[in-house]
This record gives structure tokens, sequence and C-alpha cells, in this order.
């Protein structure tokens, strides 16, 4: 009887930890209308099998318009909406013109936020710096990840804990 009391506790005390390894959408919210953000950039997603639309919000672009050295302002927002691609009847992904996969559907949307307001209340160990982070499915509720968001962009610190930080410092030279 207490060994199975024990588990059950074990088990309620890692839930939080299984149910959004990674992120936190109790801080980080999936914006409205981000579809309006500039699109950035439409990529294969590295190592994995998905196609990647990525967007970035005013305080975002802005804050990246120095040189290769900048980083986000407090308020900026990187939308990822994750799809599956179009596969042939080998189940290989599809590749378009450009090489990017045609998308078929939207798996996911994982939102990376950048306060400097995130406080005690945010754990600084659930974030990388002051990037937060959190996945939704299509309908816009909190989905699993089993990934985790802080260990994968923590090496990224040179360029601002994102991997596409590049592609987003050449857009912004572009749109000027």
């Amino acid at each position: 009887m207490k060994a199975s009391l024990r588990i059950i506790a074990i088990l309620i005390a890692i839930s939080p930890l299984v149910a959004y390894g990674g992120g936190d959408p109790e801080f980080v919210k999936l914006p409205e209308g981000y579809e309006n953000f500039s699109n950035y950039a439409t990529m294969n997603r590295a190592n994995q099998k998905q196609v990647a639309k990525l967007y970035a919000n005013i305080a975002a672009v802005a804050s990246h318009t120095q040189d290769d050295k900048s980083e986000a302002a407090s308020g900026s927002i990187i939308v990822m909406e994750i799809y599956s691609p179009r596969k042939d009847a080998d189940g290989t992904p599809i590749p378009g013109e450009d090489g990017i996969f045609e998308i078929d559907t939207l798996e996911a949307i994982a939102v990376m936020e950048n306060r400097h307001t995130w406080g005690d209340t945010y754990s600084a160990e659930n974030r990388t710096g002051d990037w937060g982070y959190a996945l939704y499915d299509p309908s816009g509720m909190p989905k699993e990840n089993d990934l985790d968001c802080v260990q994968c962009h923590t090496p990224l610190k040179g360029q601002d804990y994102m991997f596409t930080y590049q592609k987003l410092v050449d857009f912004v030279k572009n749109i000027k």
C-alpha cells in the first residue's frame, strides 16, 4: 500500500514536466493574429521530415536590425508552424521546386517569447535567457512536447538562442 502511494505521489509530482516538457503555456501564450507577423522563413526542419513556417512580430524584427550580434528586445515573439509534408507512395516527403517539402497538414505551433520581466514566477530553469517556450496544437490548445526546448536552445546563446537567427537577420537586412 505504501509503495502504491509513493508511486502515485511521484507521478503527480512529475506530471507537469511530462505534459509540457520544455515549454510552459501558462506563461507563453499563442498570440492571436500571429499570421500577420513577418513570415521570415519557410524551410525543411533539420533532421526531421517536417516543414516550418516562421513568423516574427514587430519587436523581434526591429531588434535584429543592427548586425549579426543583435539580441531580441523584450516583447519579441517568434512563432513556428510545424507541418507534416505530403509523401509519395513509399512514404518519402515530396520536395517542391525550391527543395522545400510540399505541405500537407499543420501539426503544431511552437512559440518563443522574450520577456525581460519574467522574474521569479517563471523559473529560469524553464527558459533560455529571457526566452520562454510553449507548444500548441492547430486548434490553439497546449500540446504535449516530447522535446525539451530549453535543452536544445541553450547551446545557441551566441545566436540569441534561435536556430533560425541568421535567417531572421538576413530577412531584416533584405527589407531595408
